[in-house]
């Protein structure tokens, strides 16, 4: 899954799926997905992370208390 970066712009593969669904996790596992080589993973906050459209990711992947 990619998503983007909403600092730089840039896409993000998304290299650990059950960090991004996990809302007590607030940070993943990827890789910038620029260029022609394959980047280093790296660590982002999911915070920074939105779908390439823009939109927000949903609510209960970030907050552990989404239903109170």
């Amino acid at each position: 899954m990619y998503l983007k970066h909403t600092s730089s712009g840039d896409l993000v593969e998304v290299l650990d799926l059950q960090a991004l669904f996990d809302p007590f996790k607030t940070e993943l596992s990827g890789r910038f997905h620029a260029g022609e080589e394959l980047q280093e993973p790296a660590t982002f906050a999911k915070s920074a992370l939105v779908f390439p459209s823009g939109e927000a990711l949903p609510r209960c992947w970030v907050d552990a208390h989404y239903r109170g």
